[in-house]
């Protein structure tokens, strides 16, 4: 079964990141208030989170505010020209542990991006006083097939 992390960020920012384990494969949904500079996407625990932007090594792999998708410093795919989110926009992203893809007000993009390897975890940053509110769950937009909400890993003792 995949998981759908929906990501509303909801990050104000000055280089601000997070991210948290994914148990099944994920998608994320943001809403951006203010734009600025952001990411969102997916990566390893070994990611310095001080970086922005991520997507410079191979421990990240992220859609970046200018449409462009990263993964080792290099661009793996990017929206298309009239796609890129405005604000108020809901950008999407789903990963099967294999490739992600992104999703624009629920309209697939068909921009898939693949690369980064492991365990990941979603990651979000804001810099530049970006405003995004991020959910991981009730998404805005109906996930894809085979997508859900993240199930955090529990440990019982």
């Amino acid at each position: 079964m995949a998981a759908m992390f929906t990501c509303c960020l909801g990050c104000c920012g000055d280089g601000g990141t997070g991210h948290i384990a994914l148990k099944e494969m994920p998608t994320v949904q943001l809403d951006t208030h203010h734009m600025g500079v952001w990411g969102i996407g997916v990566a390893t625990q070994k990611v310095n989170l001080n970086q922005v932007p991520m997507g410079r090594d191979t421990n990240s792999l992220v859609l970046r505010h200018d449409g462009s998708v990263y993964h080792n410093n290099e661009e793996k795919n990017r929206l298309p020209a009239n796609s890129l989110p405005q604000e108020g926009d809901i950008v999407g992203i789903t990963y099967d542990h294999v490739e992600l893809n992104l999703y624009l007000n629920g309209k697939n993009m068909h921009c898939p991006a693949s690369g980064i390897r492991g365990t990941v975890y979603p990651v979000v940053y804001v810099d530049d006083s970006a405003i995004l509110d991020c959910q991981f769950s009730d998404f805005y937009h109906t996930p894809p097939q085979g997508f859900e909400k993240i199930l955090f890993e529990q440990q019982i003792f």
